[in-house]
């Protein structure tokens, strides 16, 4: 990863370089910004070990909604990938893995029915080969203009998840900021070990919808990942920078 121009940090105001070594956490105030697919990829798996799989599938207009075409091709062309997650084969500290990156960058990282696709295949492919999946989550649920067909990702996604865990496959969620609707109510919480980066948003409605419908006052932190932790929705809270070695730890565990 190449040096980026100085970034100002939305929580504490104040600029920074970014490099490799950083991994994008405001070196003031450990806030995590944001980071792309690839970004991610390289962060995670050993060097030069990631190899694409389903690079091709991209979706089709199956409601034929008005502009959704252009949409995708503006989604492609701003993020230079195909579809709103990334998925491969890779090693971590030498261990074969699968691992699958969502992207926020395409579309707010929707699920439709290529991405649901993709995750299901690669959990397919991992409880048929008995290696271990990763799953880097990044969404604001279901692709609004396939209908009921994103909807159907969430069954979809579940019943892969399922067999991994009949089959006693590890799969490992890596929560992100933010991961919400129907991400996080099928497959994202249904790893064996559910790990989420400082402060991310997780949550099927936002907090705002939540408060307008039950007309309360919510509690400090809610929804944010140490929030979710509290509440036993997640294993653990890991800073960016030990994201890698605790994933290696899990996989040698496991």
């Amino acid at each position: 990863m190449k040096k980026r121009p100085l970034l100002e940090c939305p929580e504490c105001h104040q600029s920074a370089q970014h490099d490799e070594h950083t991994l994008l956490v405001c070196p003031h105030c450990d806030y995590h910004f944001r980071v792309s697919v690839r970004e991610r990829v390289l962060q995670i798996a050993d060097e030069g070990s990631f190899e694409e799989l389903w690079s091709q599938l991209s979706s089709g207009d199956p409601l034929e909604m008005k502009g959704y075409p252009e949409k995708i091709q503006a989604a492609q062309e701003k993020s230079d990938i195909q579809e709103g997650v990334v998925t491969g084969s890779c090693t971590i500290a030498g261990i074969p893995v699968f691992l699958g990156v969502m992207a926020f960058e395409f579309m707010g990282g929707s699920m439709g029915s290529v991405v649901g696709e993709k995750i299901t295949r690669l959990m397919m492919e991992g409880a048929d080969r008995d290696i271990p999946v990763i799953l880097v989550t990044a969404s604001g649920g279901a692709r609004m203009q396939e209908g009921i067909l994103s909807l159907f990702q969430m069954a979809k996604t579940s019943n892969a998840a399922a067999l991994m865990d009949e089959l006693g496959t590890p799969l490992f969620i890596v929560l992100t900021h933010p991961t919400t609707g129907g991400v996080t109510a099928s497959f994202a919480m249904l790893g064996d070990v559910i790990i989420a980066e400082p402060k991310a948003l997780i949550g099927f409605a936002g907090p705002r919808v939540i408060q307008g419908t039950i007309r309360e006052d919510l509690p400090e932190g809610f929804q944010k990942s140490e929030f979710q932790q509290e509440k036993g929705f997640v294993d653990m809270v890991v800073h960016r920078h030990e994201l890698r070695e605790r994933l290696q730890f899990l996989l040698e565990t496991h």
